[in-house]
Formats: structure tokens, C-alpha cells, sequence
């Protein structure tokens, strides 16, 4: 039997939530890599070096599980 728009909703916000931990440890531990990639690409040593203070300075903020359900239940409600 398929679930409701309402059970699909509900269980996107629970996984999300379960996630909520592990993602900001997965961004930060994904920064060394973001910046080794993009110092490979063909771009000016300001460039690259600009990048990288960038991703050094970028914070993570964790997702709004509320939004995220209104977002979707909008979305697949069309």
C-alpha cells in the first residue's frame, strides 16, 4: 500500500533528524578535499588562495526539519 503525503513527510523529517549529527562532520572532514580538487583546476594562485580562506571560513549550519517537510510537501503536493 503506497504511504500518504503526510507518512512520507514525517518519515523525511525523522531521517533527517537522525542525520542531523553526522552532517556537519562529514562537511568539515569534506574541506580538505573541496579545497585539494579546486587547487587542481586551471585558475589564478589569488583565485585558488581566495577559495580556500573561503571554504576555511564556511560554517555549517544544519538543515530546518520543518522547513525541509513544508518544502517537500509543497513541492510534491503540485
Amino acid at each position: 500500500m503506497a504511504r500518504t503525503l503526510a507518512e512520507m513527510v514525517s518519515a523525511g523529517r525523522a531521517k533527517l533528524n537522525a542525520k542531523a549529527g553526522i552532517m556537519k562532520e562529514k562537511y568539515d572532514a569534506a574541506k580538505p578535499a573541496m579545497k585539494e580538487e579546486y587547487g587542481r583546476l586551471p585558475f589564478g594562485p589569488i583565485t585558488k588562495r581566495s577559495y580556500n580562506a573561503g571554504v576555511d571560513a564556511g560554517e555549517y549550519r544544519a538543515p530546518d526539519p520543518d522547513k525541509w517537510g513544508r518544502k517537500f510537501e509543497s513541492g510534491a503536493s503540485r
